[in-house]
């Protein structure tokens, strides 16, 4: 194998010499060490360096390992011709050009072989193909490569001479390297900056403190010239800071507290130390017994004066000096602090003592006000104590002494000093005669005496309320005798004192009077109350006490509902005693009740006296006919709409055709038909139902004038009946837009228009939306069913709802009703 191309050869001679270029194949392993290495053949493992190899082996190029191609015909290695003298003069000048330092003159035979580069690049070549002249020899070691950077550079709009980046911010130079003076560290000969990077870069601080504080951190790991050991530095402490050092290890916690405490037997050294603490290890001084001594040099001067026993105690004595410094220091703080906090205290007792004083001076004089009230209760005394001047004297404790007022034993002081007075005051009262009486000076003891707190209703602590047991054992013995005596039916007096005293007396009183006292004495009345032989009505002494007693008078709903039932079984409706009897009543009883009441009671009485009427165009009496419609504000519409389409529209619209049928005179209809229909009030013409019958009614006289076609017909008689049909529907027309309206505006005002306009889901939320039109209360009542079934309040009627249809309460069942007269029974 020829070694040409590691060893040059001489022209003459042929002999190898080794070649210390740079070759292709190093920069390629100095760029490239990852690079697949050469598979060493079985050539080259027995013969070495004299294998033989083909020149397409040599080394391994850039472009990876290349599969041997053996079907290729051997090739030979050239060893190239000599060239003349002048062409490698030539050469040289050119190399010489390219150098940017002037190398001195080698002999020829010295002279390495040329370095054989790829690319573009020439000897003869200053620059790169493609690029400009590089300036200051920049990338001039690109000379080894093809150039392809430059080249890309170049491409990318660099300019030479400018710094790199979109506006040429970067450096324009490249970065400079400063040879270290020796093989330190960096930095340890000082700052390594060149002048181009504190041109680039500036720094804030200071160069020369840099440099300063750098040599005074080096002169720590710096021997001492001189050889000798440093002398050692003592650090001086003052008291303060003994004193601070205490305070800060006073801080210390319960563990670190105890640790402190521990003796500590020291045997690291040649002799047995023993320490009080962890922290004296910390600061304990080196003996000179401890460290091995040193053979003495010929330099070294022996220790004069060496001690070790002697510093050891010097240095216990200044420990322990340290330990009394800081203990005294902590005790003189304690003491401090006790100092103040017994100031402290000083001030608040003598607070507490100046209160106590206080307090006591008033319940002094609050006892002294207390003994005068009783010595002039003694009889015999010539200025008695009347109630009125009582009151003052509790105001002037309320005012004055309140703390000390609120602390006694009201009810014990009442008892003793009040309520004797209030016997004297009340002894010869008459509530009936005189009502008023007392009010205005119960009211003042009333604020006097009774507890801030609310007392319950449902069990009444007597011992606990001065004013409530003053009303109970002096007050209610007086109206508890009252009425006894008295008579229900004489209410006014009784009704008249309870109005008088109700914001006075106790809530539970109140309730005591009215359930225990009043309601048994009503109920018994009314047992036996009858209704035919009686000449009082009975709404005149029961509704007087309904603002007192409102819901306690319903049990006695039914047996006047039961009482006046039986007192109309003979009524006729031509009486109407019974109306101005059971008028009181309707906004008294519940709207299903008074439905039911009148359904079962009046209704059919209505019903026989209306088939009972005849009705006679030439001689009509209406007695029976007004005697039913004057029940029209005591029955509901509904009922009253059913009675006339039973029992009066089938008879008068038979009359109405008959009289049709013989030659009538239409101005004569025309007239009874609207008398009959003035006889009604705008209500129950709004009906449907009505409507419906006098649209008939006017159907057959249309078709009546329309029939009689050839027969003799009365003169403008068609005309009249066609302009008393337009005119009607008109009315009709117009009377509904005017309700259209007034609810539309009715909704507006409430604003509710979108809730009345949505489309109800179910029949609930329909009578929802209906109670929101007529502004109705449509709430489900809490807790209570029936048979499964939610009970709700529409207005004062208690409803339940069951598969579309309302039932509402009746006097014992439960009756099925339409939502209209729901709705005409809420209102």
């Amino acid at each position: 194998m020829s070694m040409s191309h590691l060893y040059g050869t001489d022209g003459d001679d042929g002999v190898e010499m080794e070649s210390f270029e740079v070759s292709e194949w190093d920069l390629q392993n100095e760029f490239n060490p990852h690079r697949q290495r050469h598979r060493q053949t079985k050539e080259e493992a027995t013969y070495g360096v004299w294998a033989e190899r083909d020149s397409d082996e040599e080394r391994p190029s850039f472009g990876g390992k290349r599969s041997r191609d053996y079907s290729a015909p051997v090739s030979f290695v050239s060893a190239g011709l000599r060239k003349a003298a002048a062409e490698e003069l030539s050469e040289e000048d050119s190399d010489d050009d390219e150098k940017p330092v002037k190398q001195e003159e080698i002999p020829k035979e010295f002279v390495p072989k040329k370095l054989k580069t790829g690319g573009n690049f020439k000897p003869s070549q200053k620059g790169f193909v493609g690029g400009s002249k590089s300036f200051v020899d920049f990338g001039s070691w690109e000379r080894h490569t093809k150039g392809i950077g430059q080249k890309l550079l170049q491409k990318m709009g660099y300019v030479p001479g400018r710094g790199l980046g979109k506006n040429a911010q970067g450096i324009i130079n490249p970065i400079e390297a400063k040879q270290r003076k020796g093989k330190g560290a960096v930095g340890a000969y000082g700052s390594e900056r060149t002048p181009q990077s504190l041109q680039d870069f500036p720094v804030v601080d200071s160069e020369e403190e840099a440099e300063e504080e750098f040599q005074k951190e080096l002169s720590q790991w710096r021997k001492d010239p001189n050889g000798g050991k440093k002398k050692p530095k003592y650090s001086y402490k003052t008291v303060e800071e003994l004193k601070a050092k205490g305070r800060i290890s006073k801080q210390l916690a319960a563990p670190q507290k105890e640790l402190s405490q521990v003796k500590v037997i020291d045997m690291t050294g040649r002799e047995q130390k023993v320490y009080y603490s962890y922290s004296q290890i910390s600061h304990k001084h080196n003996i000179p017994d401890d460290s091995p001594q040193q053979p003495l040099g010929k330099d070294s001067k022996p220790q004069g004066f060496a001690l070790p026993e002697l510093e050891h105690n010097l240095q216990l004595l200044i420990d322990i000096t340290e330990q009394e410094i800081i203990q005294s220091d902590r005790q003189l703080q304690y003491e401090r602090d006790m100092v103040v906090n017994l100031s402290h205290e000083i001030q608040k007792m003598a607070e507490v003592l100046s209160h106590e004083e206080k307090a006591i001076s008033n319940l002094s004089k609050v006892l002294d006000m207390v003994e005068e009230c009783e010595r002039r209760m003694q009889p015999g005394c010539e200025n008695p104590l009347t109630l009125d001047e009582c009151a003052k004297i509790f105001e002037t404790l309320q005012d004055k002494y309140y703390e000390e007022y609120r602390m006694s034993d009201r009810v014990d002081l009442a008892v003793a000093i009040v309520y004797p007075l209030m016997k004297e005051y009340f002894k010869n009262w008459d509530p009936l005669k005189d009502c008023t009486y007392g009010t205005e000076i119960i009211a003042k003891w009333k604020s006097l005496l009774e507890n801030d707190q609310l007392l319950s209703h449902s069990g009444q602590d007597l011992s606990t309320d001065a004013f409530h047991r003053l009303m109970w054992e002096i007050w209610m013995p007086y109206v508890r005798n009252i009425v006894a005596r008295w008579q229900p039916r004489n209410c006014g007096s009784m009704v008249d004192f309870l109005d008088s005293w109700v914001n006075v007396v106790p809530v539970w009183i109140l309730d005591n009077i009215l359930d225990q006292l009043i309601f048994p004495k009503l109920q018994k009345e009314v047992e036996s109350w009858n209704p035919l032989t009686d000449t009082v009505p009975i709404h005149s002494w029961i509704h007087p006490w309904l603002p007192l007693m409102q819901a306690r008078l319903e049990p006695l709903y039914s047996p006047i509902r039961n009482k006046l039932a039986n007192a109309l079984q003979k009524w006729h409706p031509s009486d109407s005693s019974a109306k101005l009897i059971l008028q009181p009543w309707k906004d008294v009883f519940t709207p299903g009740s008074w439905e039911a009441f009148m359904v079962k009671n009046i209704v059919p009485k209505l019903g026989m006296c209306l088939n009972e009427l005849i009705i006679n165009p030439h001689q009509q009496h209406m007695d029976a006919f007004y005697w039913v419609i004057d029940w029209e504000g005591m029955i509901s519409v509904s009922s009253l709409v059913g009675l006339l389409e039973k029992h009066f529209f089938p008879k008068w619209l038979q009359v109405l055709c008959s009289w049709l049928s013989n030659s009538p005179n239409y101005e004569e209809i025309t007239k009874w038909y609207l008398g009959w229909k003035s006889m009604f009030s705008d209500q129950v013409l709004a009906h449907p139902s009505i409507k419906d019958k006098f649209n008939e009614a006017l159907d057959i006289m249309n078709r009546a004038v329309s029939s009689s076609v050839g027969g003799y017909m009365q003169p403008g008689a068609r005309e009249n009946i066609a302009y008393l049909t337009h005119t009607e529907r008109r009315k009709d027309f117009q009377y509904e837009a005017m309700q259209e309206r007034r609810e539309a505006e009715n909704m507006a005002q409430r604003g509710i228009g979108a809730a009345a306009g949505s489309v109800p889901m179910n029949f609930k939320d329909l009578i929802q939306t209906k109670a929101e039109e007529h502004n109705i209360v449509f709430m489900p009542v809490i807790g209570k069913r029936h048979e499964g079934k939610q009970l709700y309040t529409f207005g004062r009627i208690v409803i339940y709802i069951d598969r579309g249809v309302v039932f509402v309460q009746g006097e014992k069942t439960w009756v099925p009703t339409s939502l209209q007269s729901l709705i005409d029974m809420a209102k």
